[in-house]
């Protein structure tokens, strides 16, 4: 495959003399809302890298992770439900708009092929298993929200795509119709249909496709139905902003929170377990989903861990959780009358 194409493309000028009118962009980059080193201060990536060659137990399952085969083409039109399929990738039906959120189904989060792999049993679902999808949503633009082949696959069956502003040239670049792509800044809003709104709000974490970092924006978003309220979250490390998104936007009947591939080495970018029960609350989301797990080893943490934690978090302080295996249904109008399985500990 391509690798040259993969990348993506700059944003053009016009983008960019836009971007420089921007209160969250300088010197030719996206900045977060507060100060955001990529590593915690005193650390050093040579250090970090040396410390990645030690041997850590339980990074991969020993054994293929257990899925659902759902078939989406075949919903019935009045079902509510959120279907996982293992990291941050997710499809929402709800009052007949179905939604597709960083879909990643090639296998790869990667441009090397064979690189960062899927785990066995979490990569069943692939593009041809998608119905036609209404809005698809990027986060950032990172190979393991973005994934060149799956977006490309699935580029006739889209109707939208909305993204963060710079995320859009990648699509131009890659041939999908400019009228199809809308692309927005933190705080503005899009009207999708009768009652539904989408708005994009704060994340804190970086963009990047190599080595050209925060040339497009991060973000999560708040998606307001004729009965729910959803917050879906990029990646992010814990800030203010989530504070202030429930403040403006709760409470959320679910919150769907970034889980997984943290350090505390880098705690600015990917939230520690214990944090995101603090952003739950802070969101005055009734219930979340943790995602950003179970498919792809991107740091030096068992790869149960996330679940394990924040299940344990998230019970000390009677706050619902959403945990289903990939594939399975989660049905949004029942989200509190469930009680879910701990299926990552049979792997344990």
């Amino acid at each position: 495959m391509n690798l040259k194409k993969q990348m993506g493309q700059f944003p053009n000028e016009k983008r960019k003399t836009y971007f420089s009118t921007l209160d969250n962009y300088t010197n030719g980059k996206f900045q977060n809302i507060l100060p955001t080193p990529a590593l915690l201060e005193g650390e050093s990536m040579t250090k970090l890298l040396f410390q990645t060659l030690c041997k850590i137990e339980n990074v991969s399952p020993k054994q293929p992770l257990p899925f659902v085969t759902t078939d989406l083409k075949k919903l019935a039109s009045d079902e509510n439900v959120l279907v996982w399929f293992g990291h941050s990738s997710y499809f929402i039906q709800i009052e007949g708009k179905k939604f597709l959120v960083d879909p990643v189904f090639s296998g790869n989060a990667s441009p090397m092929p064979g690189s960062i792999k899927a785990f066995a049993g979490s990569d069943h679902y692939k593009p041809e298993d998608m119905p036609d999808i209404d809005f698809l949503l990027i986060s950032h633009d990172h190979w393991d929200h973005l994934d060149y082949s799956t977006v490309q696959t699935l580029k006739d069956k889209v109707g939208k795509v909305i993204c963060g502003l710079g995320t859009g040239q990648h699509f131009e670049y890659w041939g999908w119709d400019p009228e199809k792509i809308i692309e927005k800044n933190w705080w503005e809003s899009v009207d999708l249909a009768v009652g539904f709104t989408i708005t994009l709000t704060p994340a804190r974490h970086f963009s990047g496709r190599l080595l050209n970092r925060n040339i497009s924006l991060w973000t999560s978003f708040v998606l307001e139905t004729p009965s729910k309220k959803l917050f879906l979250g990029g990646d992010s490390g814990y800030g203010n902003h989530f504070t202030e998104i429930g403040e403006k936007y709760g409470p959320f009947d679910l919150a769907v929170m970034e889980c997984g591939q943290y350090n505390e080495k880098w705690p600015y970018i990917h939230s520690l377990p214990e944090q995101i029960i603090q952003e739950v609350k802070e969101l005055k989301a009734k219930n979340f989903i943790p995602v950003h797990n179970s498919k792809f080893k991107l740091a030096q943490h068992p790869w149960f861990e996330p679940l394990e934690l924040v299940t344990k978090y998230a019970e000390e302080n009677d706050i619902p959780a959403t945990l289903p295996m990939i594939g399975e249904k989660a049905d949004l109008d029942q989200l509190g009358a469930v009680s879910w399985k701990k299926w990552w500990q049979e792997l344990m």
